[in-house]
């Protein structure tokens, strides 16, 4: 037979799949029945899955799609189970992108946002993810803002909303802050990769993320098992648990100097500090530096340091800067004085911005201590090394040290141990030391046990525009205050103006910053910043739930039908911001009494990004595959059968044009395979076709089917493996094709059978074509009131199976036997077998290990 392969169509003896045509007609009949709605209903188990939430920027390429797709699987499989389905979509719709193509485009946020947004919804509605359209939300709207207002009062009556100056990142061409994550290649804008990122001073607002550090930490052992091990793990680092203790520093010479205090998980190594270094921003440095002039270098180097943006990440490799102050402080301990740095890898959002330097226990403090000439003394030492030993085995000892005269330090010794060089500390096990010296500290009132996390409150000030007005006036009468409840939403102005530079565009809109005081009615200004984008995303996933409501957040009842979400599907990079802020809120939102559980999210699965040229798809780098377009060409089957096949789902998926085509052209086997026996069994009752098998063939065929839908239907439902569900359904066909005439030997009824059991298997991958093949098999109610089948245990057994024979333990042959076949017949066929007797001869059997119809081990003496 010819075949024609173009992409687009094909056409074999008639038979056209058409995939433009077949793919507009099943959405078109989706949308008229309304199939993937879903509401309440008590008497169904539910299911909530869910993508992250789309930043609707440029267009949507293959790169999006893969996510997307393997929610749609997990979707349709469970309504094909008869769970009551949740699957909604929606936009995160503010952001700095928009607003500063907006300035570049001459155009209105939120008229580009909304171009973008339609442009998506199209093409999602193209591939036919089965999302409830009806709760489609979008954060920039009015309607769902209001509510991140209505949240940030509640925390404010709480205390966990609250204003003050921080050092924060800022990048001078975005004009406003950054989050460390968005500091990229040691110091630049992830925006602008050519612009510096500044460290500045300014007021801003927080959200206490701290007051439930101790809860988000302890509430991963919930997640353990349901999240990836290592999402919890960066979890775990981020909210970073520390117990040790916190030590005064008495700055010597200096009069009325606050003491510098200290925080460190090692207090039993203080003998050995040989310095005191202070964060570049700790507000102890410009006094210590009023003795110089402005022009300085200690000043100059200050300047710089405090312009430079460090991330935690970067501390392990980054080159080690520091300068002397001039000052000495006090070790409260050996009453020592060592010199006061400072060092732009200490930062002032872990601890207390101050930390001693301890070299020989500390290899950051190593390389800084190196590079400056301080002295390192060791303080502690492995138990059962000693410098005598050394000495007595014949071993040469180190070279000194020539400040401190011990033996050099190549690398910290960071490990618990014995003190040395402590005092009345000396040979005390490291545990010891640690509580007596944090209980003498606290005795003597210059210290004392303390638990620090390396979690910081959330900074949700932006100087944008495009975002959540944070409801905030302030009176010159009576201070500040919180826009009441009715007066909400504080809505954006419509016509700001938008520059990229200077001040906020909201400072700089009269109309929106001059307002009056809620309390005394004289003229009052409100709060210019708008929040975050986090704080969207934080929580829309409760908003899909009642969408509509103007009452409420969302109504709490259909909040307890619906969570915890069953399945979230989203990329690895949102592992930390996002979803620790999504359980803070959720818990924040449980203290409010909206909703009873601690965490939101039951189970979480990160899928691999997809790469063209060894990279991931990007449109800044040009080796995008659109969506669209894909679709346009092949169909948008092939491309959500390609996404799922390509590699396995955790796993990076490299693009490739060649193999998209291989799909292609699979679907139209499966296609022309349908269409050719197709008026043949329409008419066929469907029923048991595994009950009446006679001929081989008919048994081999459903043997096969029955075989992979058991195979496929674990792959969907406990382990993900889409990819190996996909090739065992190739395999399916090619057996099927194999058995071809089908009409000789093979009844209607078996033809039946297996031809609906493919297209089953099929539907959650390629919907469109599997509604297609469904009605083509003499179905009129669509595919979306079928059941994902059952398939037979009896039909999946081989009749016979050869199972090795082993002499101990060696491989000897094999013998063919009926499956269910015991040891004593097994054992008299390898007794029989020529290549298997001559290893028996003459030997007695002692022992025989059977594995039915896998094996069986022969014991002889």
């Amino acid at each position: 037979m010819a075949e024609q392969n173009t992409p687009g169509s094909a056409t074999v003896a008639g038979a056209t799949y058409d995939p433009q045509k077949i793919e507009a007609k099943w959405q078109k009949r989706w949308a008229e029945a309304r199939v993937f709605d879903s509401d309440v209903d008590p008497s169904k188990p539910k299911y909530y899955v869910l993508e992250m939430l789309p930043y609707p920027s440029g267009t949507m390429h293959m790169g999006h799609m893969r996510n997307y797709a393997i929610g749609d699987v997990v979707a349709r499989v469970k309504r094909m189970r008869g769970f009551n389905v949740l699957h909604p979509m929606g936009w995160d719709a503010f952001g700095l992108p928009a607003e500063n193509a907006a300035i570049k485009n001459n155009t209105h946020p939120r008229e580009w946002t909304n171009k973008n947004i339609a442009q998506f919804q199209k093409v999602l509605r193209r591939f036919g993810f089965s999302y409830d359209w009806r709760r489609e939300i979008s954060t920039c709207e009015p309607e769902y803002y209001r509510w991140n207002q209505w949240f940030f009062m509640r925390m404010l009556e709480r205390g966990l909303a609250y204003r003050k100056k921080s050092r924060v990142n800022w990048c001078p061409k975005c004009c406003t802050v950054l989050a460390n994550e968005q500091v990229i290649n040691g110091g630049y804008c992830w925006r602008h990769e050519d612009t510096l990122v500044e460290s500045r001073e300014i007021e801003q607002w927080f959200l206490k993320t701290t007051a439930y550090a101790d809860q988000l930490l302890d509430d991963l052992k919930e997640l353990e098992g349901r999240w990836p091990e290592r999402v919890i793990l960066m979890q775990r680092n981020w909210i970073g648990k520390s117990q040790g203790a916190k030590v005064k520093f008495a700055v010597a010479d200096v009069a009325e100097t606050e003491p510098i205090e200290v925080f460190t998980t090692r207090i039993d190594t203080i003998y050995g500090a040989t310095s005191v270094i202070l964060a570049p921003a700790h507000p102890a440095v410009e006094r210590l530096l009023s003795w110089a002039k402005a022009d300085s270098i200690e000043w100059t180097r200050l300047r710089k340091m405090r312009q430079a943006s460090v991330k935690t990440e970067d501390l392990a490799t980054m080159e080690k800067e520091g300068f002397f102050t001039g000052r000495y402080a006090t070790n409260p301990f050996s009453g020592e004085k060592i010199p006061i740095w400072v060092g732009n890898f200490v930062l002032m959002e872990y601890g207390t911005g101050a930390i001693m330097a301890v070299p020989a226990h500390d290899q950051r403090d190593l390389e800084f201590c190196r590079k400056y000439g301080l002295p390192v003394r060791i303080v502690v030492e492995q138990k059962e090394v000693e410098s005598s030993k050394l000495k007595v085995e014949g071993v040469k000892e180190r070279p000194k040290d020539v400040h401190s005269g011990q033996p050099a330090v190549e690398e910290a010794f960071t490990e618990y141990g014995v003190s040395v060089n402590s005092g009345p500390y000396n040979g005390m096990d490291s545990e010891a030391a640690i509580a007596k010296m944090a209980a003498f500290a606290e005795q003597k009132g210059f210290g004392r046990a303390e638990t620090i996390f390396r979690l910081k409150d959330w900074g949700i000030s932006r100087q944008r525009y495009w975002g959540t007005p944070i409801p905030v006036i302030y009176c010159s009468k009576d201070g500040m205050l919180p826009v009441p409840d009715k007066d909400l939403p504080v809505l954006l102005p419509p016509n700001p103006k938008l520059t990229g530079e200077g001040e906020s565009p909201l400072a700089s809109t009269p109309e929106f910053v001059n307002t009056t005081c809620p309390k005394c009615g004289g003229p009052a200004r409100r709060e210019t910043d708008t929040m975050d984008t986090f704080v969207d995303s934080s929580w829309y996933f409760y908003r899909y739930c009642d969408p509509h409501n103007d009452k409420a957040p969302y109504d709490s009842t259909k909040i307890a039908y619906w969570f915890p979400i069953d399945q979230y599907i989203g990329g690895i990079t949102h592992a930390i911001l996002h979803l620790l802020y999504s359980r803070f809120w959720c818990k924040v939102m449980r203290d409010l009494g909206l909703i009873t559980h601690n965490e939101p999210i039951a189970r979480l699965f990160t899928q691999g990004m997809v790469q063209k040229g060894g990279v991931a798809m990007s449109k800044s780098r040009g080796n995008v595959v659109g969506a669209e377009e894909m679709a346009q060409k092949y169909g948008a089957d092939t491309g959500r059968l390609y996404t799922l096949f390509a590699a396995p789902p955790e796993k990076d998926l490299e693009w490739s044009e060649e193999s998209i085509e291989g799909s292609w052209r699979f679907l139209n086997r499966v296609y022309r395979l349908v269409e050719r026996h197709a008026q043949a069994v329409r008419e066929v009752k469907s029923g048991n076709a595994g009950a009446v098998a006679a001929s081989s063939k008919e048994k081999i065929l459903l043997r096969k089917a029955h075989q992979t839908l058991r195979r496929v239907t674990q792959d969907f439902e406990t382990r993900w493996h889409f990819n190996s569900a996909i090739a065992l359904i190739m395999e399916l066909t090619n057996e099927i094709y194999l058995r071809e005439p089908l009409e000789e030997g093979v009844r209607p009824e078996v033809r039946k059978e297996v031809l609906e059991m493919l297209t089953l298997m099929l539907a959650p991958m390629t919907p469109h074509l599997a509604e297609e093949l469904w009605e083509m098999l003499g179905y009129t109610g669509g595919l979306w009131t079928a059941r994902w089948p059952e398939f037979d245990e009896a039909l999946t057994r081989e009749e016979e199976v050869e199972i090795p024979v082993q002499v101990n333990g060696r491989l000897r042959g094999k013998v063919k036997v009926a499956v269910g076949t015991g040891v004593e017949e097994v054992e008299k066929l390898a007794l029989a077998d020529p290549a298997i007797a001559p290893h028996l001869a003459g030997k007695s059997i002692v022992k025989r290990i059977f594995v039915p119809d896998k094996l069986l081990n022969l014991v002889v003496a």
